[in-house]
């Protein structure tokens, strides 16, 4: 068994490459390649932790086979400077079903949920879209704006977060990877106005994105609530955009943005989700309009963390990285 790194999947998993698996892992999801239950979340009681374990097989030529993500939220680490995901991957060999690989999982997180956030950019923001509104200054918001770099020519970046000691931390670190300054703004409202693409991810249950504050013609990537109760957009926000999730099951059973303005009366509970993978393969056509405005609801798959683990492997063993152990059953 291959076991890996943080550095060492990222090393593995450049952001082209994430896009090109997750891409196709979508399309196999909505076209009935995947065999997947929506996660089981398990909480103790005696904190605010989570413990969440996403299995699932995906069919195909590659990046296909058996596989599972565990992961623990753990909000405490926050304050101990510790990630607040932390989780393995663990992929089978199709042929032997010997446990082929094990890796850190908070870095194929990160890699494929902004992957994921930029296949549905591509699919749905407008051409021109370059007016980026980051909200939060975490894992995940390093790594979308790496992705979004990617496939738009982002001129204008302003960045919120609650605390100013990471959101200055996020500045250092941007300089670094992308040509466009990073503006730091003292309210969300202030990063949304006028933004033509937002990027949401933060953990929270008291939304910070208002109707008002997004502009016509925006896409907005919400990403940092996956578990009910959790909910960056207010009701109002999410009522007024085309929404567009990954799973339509997951979204439909997990998401309180979903939930939320039909429990409100805002949205009738009948409302289409169309699926990203939908309109990847041609199923519904995603934007319609210049001034629609429209959302990506991102509450992540064991698929993509799956069909990115045998990617993920498969680099590895051509660049020759990671800890090979014997783990014959």
């Amino acid at each position: 068994m291959l076991l890996l790194s943080g550095d060492q999947v990222r090393e593995a998993f450049p952001v082209a490459e994430a896009y090109r698996v997750v891409a196709e892992v979508m399309r196999r999801y909505s076209g009935g390649d995947v065999v997947q239950p929506v996660r089981t979340v398990l909480a103790s009681g005696r904190d605010a932790s989570l413990f969440a374990t996403m299995p699932c097989h995906v069919t195909g030529e590659s990046d296909s086979g058996y596989g599972l993500k565990a992961v623990l939220h753990a909000p405490g680490n926050t304050a101990r400077g510790l990630p607040t995901h932390v989780g393995v991957v663990v992929v089978f060999d199709p042929e032997t079903a010997q446990p082929l690989a094990m890796m850190e999982g908070a870095a194929v997180t990160a890699l494929r949920t902004a992957a994921a956030s930029a296949v549905a950019t591509d699919a749905l923001a407008r051409p021109d879209a370059g007016d980026l509104a980051l909200i939060g200054a975490g894992a995940q918001a390093r790594s979308h704006l790496l992705a979004l770099n990617e496939i738009r020519r982002i001129h204008r970046i302003r960045l919120w977060n609650r605390g100013r000691v990471r959101a200055e931390e996020f500045l250092k670190w941007a300089r670094t990877r992308v040509d466009v300054d990073v503006e730091l703004v003292n309210t969300p409202a202030d990063a949304l106005r006028g933004a033509d693409l937002v990027c949401t991810t933060v953990d929270t249950t008291d939304p910070v994105v208002r109707a008002e504050d997004l502009a016509d013609g925006v896409h907005v990537n919400a990403v940092g609530s996956s578990v009910p109760g959790k909910r960056e957009l207010d009701s109002h926000a999410v009522a007024s955009c085309s929404v567009f999730v990954d799973s339509r099951e997951g979204a439909l059973r997990e998401s309180s943005e979903i939930s939320g303005p039909v429990e409100e009366g805002l949205v009738p509970a009948d409302r289409q989700l169309p699926e990203i993978g939908e309109v990847l393969l041609g199923k519904h056509p995603g934007r319609t309009r210049p001034t629609e405005r429209t959302l990506y609801k991102s509450l992540g798959m064991a698929a993509q963390d799956v069909a990115s683990g045998f990617a993920v492997v498969r680099a590895a063993q051509r660049l020759g990285i990671g800890t090979v152990t014997d783990f014959a059953c």
